[in-house]
């Protein structure tokens, strides 16, 4: 690491108070975040600016033993709201001028939950939750809550509690397991149950499979033959799809990119493996569609290796192609709906095209195409949405062709489910 040289930062376009935005999944969006008196009040103003992140605007409740472990500036400047720490003549639990679509309370404290399953309003959070579970039994909100406490506290009562507030609709989000305790997810986790729970996409509860990441052969017990793809892509596309409210699974390869520890996802380290993966999956339930963007091996030796080979050995070997999988699961299950991708390099942009456009014909609606010799400004991945009308879709970065891909299958899914 270089030493700083004590030069001032670069100009930012962003003002003080404002956040660079990773999605617009909460755009729009009133949140309100609960706080009440867990250790856990301390990653506050974190969660706060991960949920503006993702464009929601969002205002803080915060009950007397909260504010032991944060502060009110922290909160204010991360929400650019006034917190509310006491409820006033303004009603501000009931907020009908400004009605909120997501409450999340985190942490939510044994005490909490054990009083809001029993209709106990006390103070300006609890009155709060009150007010927020009758607008969600009216179907104008969602409640959301992450149990944070010492194991010891995990007792009957809480189990019941928890039950009882579950079966009425609230979104009861797992727990960070540690050291004994149920301690709060990361922010990224309660950001995408918030997106999830308020999303009103097509996609919501849609099974979707993706795939992603190299699915190399082996050619002897630690060498293998592979493609140079990183996995990114199929983890963006699985995302978007999860934040959408999707039902997606990433059946993830061994590239460099890992997926999120909440994303729902199998990992597979061989062209075998996945194979099964894709297959037993599609067996265990009926998905709406599958996006395949998996760098697939196409080439295998003939038979592996024994053991590990001398590296001062010469090595000859016979290649035979794989199967295409794709091909596999378009005879095996012929009603899912199939993004394929298509890469080549040395051609035009109107061959990659035309090639793609001959897939699609051949019934696989929506073919996405790139060409490594095609860069965005900024090195950025370049893909073509072809289907079998219209133009070519462009989208330049791996976010903008994930967000593309789930905007296709709204209109494509809801049309075939029509």
């Amino acid at each position: 690491m270089d030493d700083w040289d004590f030069s001032p930062p670069p100009q930012s376009p962003l003002q003080d108070r404002e956040v660079p935005l990773d999605g617009s999944h909460l755009e729009g969006k009133r949140v309100a975040l609960l706080l009440t008196g867990g250790i856990a009040a301390i990653k506050a103003p974190l969660i706060v600016r991960a949920l503006r992140r993702q464009s929601a605007s969002v205002v803080v409740f915060a009950s007397d033993e909260a504010m032991r472990y944060t502060t009110l500036d922290a909160l204010e400047w991360s929400s650019n709201n006034p917190v509310i720490t006491r409820l006033t003549a303004a009603a501000e639990h009931i907020s009908d001028s400004a009605p909120f679509d997501a409450y999340l309370l985190a942490p939510a404290t044994y005490n909490t939950i054990n009083k809001i399953a029993r209709g106990i309003a006390d103070n300006q959070v609890t009155t709060t939750l009150a007010v927020a579970i009758g607008r969600m039994e009216r179907g104008l909100s969602q409640l959301l809550l992450a149990p944070t406490m010492h194991g010891y506290l995990h007792n009957s009562l809480l189990t019941a509690s928890l039950r009882k507030l579950a079966g009425i609709g609230v979104r009861i989000i797992p727990p960070h397991e540690d050291y004994g305790k149920h301690k709060i997810p990361s922010e990224e986790r309660l950001v995408a149950e918030v997106c999830r729970a308020t999303n009103a996409s097509p996609l919501k509860a849609l099974p979707i499979l993706v795939t992603g990441g190299p699915a190399p052969t082996p050619i002897d017990s630690v060498r293998q033959i592979g493609n140079r793809f990183s996995g990114q892509l199929g983890i963006e596309i699985a995302t978007e799809l999860h934040l959408r409210g999707a039902d997606a699974l990433l059946i993830h390869g061994s590239g460099s990119a890992q997926p999120h520890d909440w994303l729902p996802h199998n990992r597979v380290s061989s062209y075998d493996e996945y194979r099964a993966a894709v297959m037993q999956a599609l067996q265990a339930k009926p998905f709406t569609a599958g996006v395949f963007s998996a760098a697939v091996v196409d080439f295998s030796p003939e038979s592996a290796l024994p053991g590990k080979t001398p590296s001062n050995d010469a090595i000859s070997l016979r290649l035979v192609p794989t199967e295409k999988i794709i091909a596999a699961v378009s005879a095996s299950f012929p009603e899912l709906y199939m993004v394929t991708f298509k890469y080549q390099e040395d051609i035009s942009h109107q061959e990659l095209i035309e090639i793609s456009r001959e897939r699609v014909q051949a019934g696989y609606p929506l073919v996405v195409a790139n060409r490594g010799e095609e860069k965005g400004p900024h090195g950025e991945q370049v893909a073509h949405l072809v289907t079998g009308a219209g133009e070519a879709q462009k989208a330049v970065g791996k976010a903008a062709i994930a967000r593309a891909i789930a905007n296709h299958l709204e209109g494509a899914l809801a049309t075939t489910g029509d």
